[in-house]
């Protein structure tokens, strides 16, 4: 069976998972997340940060048992059965395929609005091209993106509390908004914090992944929460909810709002930028997921195919990369972010159920955690918007579906 090369420490995989994470909350999530709640968005937002540390403790309690790429849907299959793996397979590479889209198409609405599609585009060839060459080299960009990505948000926190137009009225509107917009905004906002699958996903190629993986997801988790919350305040004083909900930048439009103006080019750089980072550590996680799926038989056999030389699975990237330039022709941005969030919040429904049938010894902390990530995720999941769950739900059906028939035909 082919396998991959460890090569990541712990260093390297909380900057993955950094990578991972910053931008696609603070550069994207935020504007939705400001239509449903209005300033309380701040507790929409500490409500999915509960949640997403359950989620993420879980995560890295299964991939110290379980060291192998595929994340959920490994842990599904061997920990719940095969249905519940293939599942979460299906529920990652679908709702994460968006995610890429929502990524990609982020790095065009910041760089250049009027050529977003052809910038998206560009973006998932390059990040491809970066991929194949190996997973060090993806580790040794996703450090670069984080450094410009840090800056550009510590110059947007600045611009938001100091730049001439803050008041403390953005933080105090809260007119109709009620607990279900309050948790539908944590549900939206929970797309932003889902990046720490990716270290999960490269259980293989981790350098002793028991160790390494359950150190690196918190710190990588601590740090994004942080960011986020300085960020968000930032921007709820300096604009107010209804500006962000309104814009596709809303960075930008902080920045824009105050005397540090002349420089919102340097903010939608950095927006760039940070979609880059998020595309190109969900490219790799998506890859391994059907990497991994493809090993069990469960994709076609083609994309287990591992490079002989840079030990990555490059048929997986490249069919990856081609279901995401496909869709760059049809989605749209803030639909995607709620279909994605709907179905990775099944994928961790998935992981904590699993955490759940861990024995004493195999367990790093307390049962209450899973519990709590798993009625979490079903209870977001569920406050979403409709256009986002009816999609999502018929996904996860066509999955149970093809996995129905494909049992059938084995068994005869």
């Amino acid at each position: 069976m082919p396998s991959l090369d460890r090569r990541l420490g712990t260093a390297d995989a909380v900057v993955i998972g950094l990578g991972a994470m910053l931008g696609a909350g603070v550069f994207v999530a935020i504007a939705p997340a400001a239509a449903a709640a209005g300033s309380l968005l701040l507790v929409g937002l500490a409500v999915a940060a509960v949640v997403a540390t359950c989620n993420a403790l879980s995560s890295a309690q299964l991939a110290a048992v379980h060291p192998s790429s595929g994340g959920t849907y490994v842990y599904g299959r061997r920990q719940l059965g095969p249905f519940w793996g293939h599942l979460a397979g299906v529920s990652f590479v679908v709702g994460k395929t968006a995610s890429c889209a929502a990524m990609a198409l982020t790095v065009g609405a910041y760089a250049a609005p009027s050529l977003a599609r052809p910038f998206a585009v560009a973006a998932v060839v390059a990040l491809t091209a970066v991929n194949l060459r190996g997973i060090a080299k993806t580790a040794r960009l996703s450090r670069a993106l984080v450094a410009v990505v840090l800056a550009v948000l510590a110059l947007v926190v600045v611009a938001g509390l100091g730049g001439g137009t803050a008041t403390g009225d953005g933080l105090a509107q809260t007119t109709g908004v009620g607990p279900y917009d309050v948790l539908q905004s944590a549900g939206l906002l929970f797309f932003a914090f889902a990046g720490y699958a990716r270290i999960t996903t490269l259980g293989e190629e981790v350098r002793d992944p028991a160790r390494t993986i359950p150190r690196a997801v918190p710190i990588a988790l601590g740090v994004v929460l942080a960011v986020y919350w300085l960020v968000a305040v930032s921007a709820l004083v300096a604009v107010g909810p209804a500006a962000l909900a309104a814009s596709s930048a809303p960075l930008a439009t902080v920045v824009d709002a105050g005397a540090l103006s002349g420089l919102t080019p340097v903010v939608r750089a950095g927006g760039a930028v940070a979609a880059l980072g998020v595309l190109l550590s969900l490219l790799v996680g998506v890859s391994r997921t059907a990497f991994a799926m493809a090993r069990e038989g469960e994709l076609p056999r083609w994309l287990e195919a591992v490079h002989p030389v840079r030990r990555v699975p490059h048929h997986a990237e490249l069919a990856v990369a081609a279901l995401v330039v496909a869709l760059l022709l049809v989605v749209d941005l803030r639909g995607a972010i709620g279909f994605s969030s709907f179905a990775v919040l099944a994928y961790y429904s998935i992981a904590n159920a699993s955490t759940l049938t861990l024995g004493p010894e195999q367990r790093r902390w307390p049962r209450a955690v899973p519990v709590t990530g798993l009625a979490g995720c079903v209870l977001l999941a569920a406050t979403l918007p409709l256009a986002s769950v009816l999609p999502g739900a018929a996904v996860l059906a066509a999955g149970a579906v093809a996995y129905a028939v494909r049992t059938a035909l084995t068994r005869r």
